[in-house]
């Protein structure tokens, strides 16, 4: 049956009967993300590691008609990756696809920088990014479902006092082609998303270091100015519908031009 839309042009049923996961789905792009999929018919396991933001979503999903679910989850730990998955499936069912946005980063410059900070955000950005693929591949594989990654402009073109959050993202891109090429014989779809300069708190909350050379920034701004998360939402949910039937290993750039 072909799919129907709202008043505002977006299809209201191109995923229903879908059970979906999305990460860091308490605030920001994986927020946006679970909303514009729930308003599209989805199932939506949202997952988080701050409850009070997975209940912010929770509420919103509510109100807007949307389904969901909240599971409290650090993605950087295997065990809880593990349980948290078997949880989400045995409440909701067999999974069909899965959006990994859950990431964390911070300016330093690269000489000072604790290892206890580099670590973490490379087992959140780049560990946590595979432990959710690996635990939901099997689900995936019996469907022909997809995975999206959200990876970086930073993954992409080199970044002044991001090193880390640069490497685990050049990681994310790395992951998602190899994972693509494994599994493409077996109908399972991975694509990534490389953004920048979205109205995010990852962005917008961000500290910058004492004595940093504020030109080496220039580069990084666009003249578009700042998306909004939704706008990178609706391209999550183009890369998981079957518009993009023929997309695999594909890292798509939202940038505003700065990668160019």
């Amino acid at each position: 049956m072909a799919s129907t839309t709202d008043m505002m042009g977006v299809l209201v049923d191109r995923f229903a009967a879908q059970h979906i996961v999305v990460t860091g789905a308490g605030s920001g792009i994986g927020r946006a993300t679970a909303l514009r999929l729930a308003s599209e018919g989805a199932a939506v396991a949202c997952v988080d590691l701050v409850e009070s933001s997975l209940a912010d979503t929770a509420k919103l999903l509510a109100d807007a008609g949307g389904s969901g679910s909240s599971h409290v989850c650090d993605v950087s730990d295997h065990e809880q990756v593990s349980a948290v998955v078997k949880h989400i499936r045995a409440a909701g069912g067999a999974i069909h696809a899965l959006v990994n946005v859950a990431g964390i980063g911070n300016l330093a410059h690269s000489a000072d920088q604790p290892a206890s900070e580099w670590l973490r955000i490379i087992n959140v950005n780049l560990s946590g990014t595979f432990f959710m693929c690996q635990a939901v591949l099997p689900d995936l594989l019996a469907c022909r479902g997809r995975i999206v990654n959200m990876a970086s402009v930073a993954g992409l073109i080199g970044q002044p006092y991001n090193a880390a959050y640069c490497a685990s993202k050049g990681g994310v891109i790395a992951l998602t082609k190899s994972l693509a090429v494994e599994y493409v014989d077996k109908g399972v779809l991975v694509n990534a998303i490389a953004p920048a300069g979205i109205q995010t708190p990852l962005v917008t909350d961000v500290a910058i270091p004492d004595g940093v050379d504020f030109s080496k920034f220039a580069r990084l701004s666009s003249p578009l100015g700042m998306a909004e998360p939704a706008e990178v939402a609706a391209l999550v949910a183009y890369l998981l519908s079957e518009d993009s039937r023929y997309m695999t290993g594909s890292i798509v750039t939202m940038d505003g031009g700065v990668s160019v």
